[in-house]
């Protein structure tokens, strides 16, 4: 039996994208296939808020994270981490020889304006890193607030991931002076897992053209002139069959209404906030929150995953919590193409399973 994915990705994906994944293969040297990307960036353009460059890689999210700290460090990196994806910018950057220090919040709180600015005034760094919401705590970062501080150091380059609250979230990139902002397909987009996303700014490419060693599959500068150079190519064979489902979902994003789709997601976030404070407690300040995953603490000390064994004999499945919060906490998502009303009938399951 199928079940209903109510984890932080990948999520479920309607039968008429899956069926998208299903076209027809073409060149992907062709100029139908140029057309076909300079089609997605387009669109991401406008989910992004922004006028940057958007470039596409056969990969998760953890390809272009790496790409980026990789690509465009020439002094130092500042990894702000606020949970396990956090942690794994900071191995990428130490795994490839990248200068870097990690800046950890406590699990279940954000990282906040000021110790941005301790770090940066420091003047030791050059690029840093900042994860947008981390699903292994349910926090959601104030990045309208942490912008703010490194619009003051404008040498910095300013990375963000947005795997999980890209297409959740309203998050505007160019006002918020993101330099190069990441995402992926199997999260609050409603694709399958095998695609990432960003956008990249000039100034990031100015960096890249310093930085000697920037890889090979991950390195941005040569991505970004392929691009430029072939009409919206790349240098590697991309997953065509992503892309059609891409381009089509994107369609289907704009015409749900950006504003309507943010709004979506926040209804489902205040109904499982108001589930989980009643019936449990809420692992991050809910000041903090995320609008795409809500992490419950398991105060009452219920065997997550027998819970989850007997929501999957219904078609449900939830997540244990991660790492060291596994048992400690269960996680919620409710993003992509998720309803209130789908909320809604998980958690009344819940409850008559626990008898809460």
């Amino acid at each position: 039996m199928h079940k209903k994915l109510f984890i932080p990705g990948p999520v479920n994906v309607s039968e008429d994208v899956l069926q998208k994944m299903a076209t027809p293969m073409i060149g992907h040297r062709t100029k139908a296939a140029s057309i076909l990307q300079k089609n997605i960036s387009e669109k991401m353009m406008q989910l992004m808020y922004t006028k940057k460059q958007i470039m596409l890689s056969t990969s998760s999210g953890s390809g272009l994270m790496e790409g980026a700290v990789r690509s465009c460090t020439r002094k130092k990196a500042a990894i702000f981490s606020i949970g396990a994806f956090g942690d794994r910018w900071y191995k990428m950057a130490i795994s490839n020889n990248v200068p870097a220090d990690k800046f950890s919040s406590g699990w279940g709180k954000p990282t906040t304006p000021n110790m941005v600015d301790e770090v940066l005034s420091t003047g030791k760094y050059d690029l840093i890193t900042i994860t947008h919401n981390e699903t292994s705590t349910g926090v959601m970062n104030p990045i309208e607030e942490i912008s703010e501080v490194i619009k003051k150091y404008p040498e910095v380059i300013f990375c963000l991931d947005t795997v999980s609250s890209m297409g959740g979230t309203k998050i505007e990139v160019d006002k918020l002076g993101v330099d190069i902002c990441i995402t992926s397909t199997q999260k609050c987009l409603g694709l399958p897992p095998g695609m990432a996303i960003c956008s990249i700014s000039e100034k990031a490419i100015k960096s890249a053209k310093k930085v000697e060693n920037r890889g090979f599959y991950f390195d941005l500068l040569e991505m970004y002139k392929y691009i430029q150079n072939k009409d919206h190519q790349y240098p590697s064979t991309p997953s065509l069959s992503h892309m059609f489902a891409l381009d089509y979902k994107l369609d289907k994003i704009l015409e749900e209404g950006l504003e309507n789709r943010f709004k979506r997601h926040l209804e489902m976030a205040k109904y499982v906030r108001s589930w989980a404070k009643e019936k449990f407690e809420l692992f991050a300040d809910e000041k903090y929150a995320s609008n795409t995953l809500t992490t419950v603490k398991n105060i009452r000390n219920i065997s997550v995953s027998d819970l989850n064994n007997k929501l999957a004999k219904h078609g449900y499945m939830i997540s244990n919590g991660y790492g060291d919060l596994k048992e400690k906490t269960f996680r919620i998502a409710h993003m992509a193409d998720t309803t209130l009303d789908q909320i809604k009938e998980l958690l009344s399951l819940i409850d008559k399973i626990l008898n809460i």
